[in-house]
């Protein structure tokens, strides 16, 4: 089959089932899929509403006609069996960050409006699940309709953990082969090929007195704060107004404090504002602190100083992934002491094991422990690689432009896989309106134009990916 035949084909398709994915995103979109430790059981491993997700998923690719597995509430995958054993793969995941606040529509409910999907999810990464689920149906309805089967296997694995520690694929990586190739659909176009080290920290001060009742700031530890509350005994009424701070009365000699941030994702912090950090500098400014309370304040200033960690003195950059950035995620009053997680995405310059070091000894001067919870490294591949060059040269084919594959701060499925990248389906050069959020974000949404394109990227890539000697 000719290439343009083989486009043709892949936009008569999306047209046929657009309405169809739709219907499969709304379905996933309605699951609050975060992670609930809290209620974690065997084969619900991440809680029961993550396990709803996976199977809503599963049945999807099920009803397709695909091999659909569920692994044990771990994670799935579904196959479209080819002439050969061997695989190329899609990787996307149901579980989802949060809703947080500042929503215009219902984060759990579907909202089509004026081209575009709103809802949590929609994005990242629900929408290229189902994208990645239709892309293998197409082979799949190929192989019926010619009577010869695609010449590798395809499978898309189904992912419920990415959100927190990715703990979904490393069980899958224990007890299954490695893809030849794998791409997600978890990212940005054209394609990234390399990822900076992912970091991230529990610090926790010393006992702490009642001055400040309750510290509440930011939903997850992976993204810039854009709210945090504080109850402290104070006089509501004598406090002073300042930008971004809201204060009211809390009863019984308490005032409650919120301040407002702009919330973004820790990879990418710039132009964001921390509402922790703002809070912080509230209290201290105030005198709203004990003096135990104020010493660990005086090293949370240092956490918000800066989004490069140079006042952390862990600054790094090289020339592959570029700068180290750091933020502070969330804090919380727990147990008569303040958690504070931050989260750096680090390049292959520096360690995991040095930013516990500097980081840990700066906070011990101010009575404060460091404990590492999450290091992932760094991870690069050729952009040169066939595979690689094949997605490149297909989404510059469909949109006209000469792009390359870059690094980013953010860490994907892609990182644990020998071959792989993360490509699409959010572009970069065709942004979205001012009232649609991006991923991590209050009304969170995508365009339907451009989830169409991307499903036919996916689908002319995977063809040619099919033509390639694994």
């Amino acid at each position: 089959m000719s290439d343009e035949q083989l486009k043709l084909e892949a936009h008569e398709y999306v047209e046929r089932i657009w309405e169809d994915a739709v219907k499969d995103i709304a379905s996933l979109v309605a699951i609050r899929s975060v992670e609930d430790m809290d209620h974690a059981e065997p084969g619900k491993p991440y809680g029961p509403a993550p396990f709803e997700a996976l199977q809503t998923a599963v049945d999807i690719a099920a009803r397709m006609g695909m091999d659909a597995h569920n692994c044990e509430g771990n994670i799935g995958y579904a196959d479209v069996k080819g002439a050969s054993p061997k695989q190329i793969a899609m990787i996307g995941h149901t579980d989802v960050v949060p809703e947080g606040t500042g929503w215009n529509y219902d984060p759990y409910k579907l909202t089509r409006k004026d081209g575009y999907l709103i809802g949590r999810g929609v994005l990242d990464d629900k929408g290229p699940t189902v994208l990645a689920l239709y892309t293998a149906k197409f082979f799949a309805e190929r192989a019926e309709k010619t009577g010869e089967p695609n010449p590798y296997t395809i499978r898309v694995i189904i992912g419920n953990n990415e959100e927190t520690e990715m703990r979904d694929v490393d069980w899958y990586l224990e007890n299954y082969e490695q893809p030849e190739f794998l791409f997600t659909p978890d990212a940005d176009f054209p394609l990234i090929c390399g990822e900076k080290g992912g970091y991230s920290a529990t610090i926790r001060s010393g006992k702490i007195s009642d001055v400040i009742v309750e510290f509440d700031g930011g939903t997850v530890g992976n993204a810039v704060a854009g709210e945090a509350t504080a109850t402290v005994r104070a006089d509501a009424a004598s406090l002073p107004a300042a930008e971004r701070i809201d204060v009211e009365a809390a009863g019984d000699g308490l005032a409650k404090i919120t301040a407002h941030g702009i919330a973004a994702h820790a990879s990418l912090p710039e132009g964001s504002i921390n509402a922790i950090g703002l809070l912080v500098d509230y209290l201290l400014d105030n005198g709203l602190c004990s003096a135990d309370e104020k010493r660990f304040l005086e090293f949370e200033r240092l956490v918000f100083a800066s989004y490069d960690g140079s006042t952390l003195g862990i600054k790094s950059e090289d020339q592959r992934l570029d700068a180290l950035t750091c933020i502070g995620g969330t804090m919380r009053t727990k147990n008569g002491v303040f958690e504070q997680t931050i989260d750096s995405r680090y390049p292959e310059s520096i360690t995991g094991e040095k930013i516990t070091e500097t980081v840990g000894a700066l906070a011990a001067q101010y009575g404060a422990t460091l404990t590492c919870d999450l290091d992932m490294v760094p991870s690069y591949q050729s952009p040169d690689s066939a595979p690689i060059q094949t997605l490149v040269d297909t989404y510059n084919e469909f949109t006209g432009h000469n792009e390359k594959a870059y690094c980013i701060g953010g860490g994907t499925y892609a990182r644990h896989f020998k071959c792989s990248g993360a490509f699409g389906p959010n572009d970069p050069l065709d942004p979205m309106p001012d009232w649609i959020g991006a991923e991590h974000s209050a009304d969170e949404g995508f365009s339907e134009e451009q989830l169409k394109r991307a499903l036919e990227i996916y689908i002319v890539s995977t063809a040619r990916l099919m033509r390639l000697e694994f």
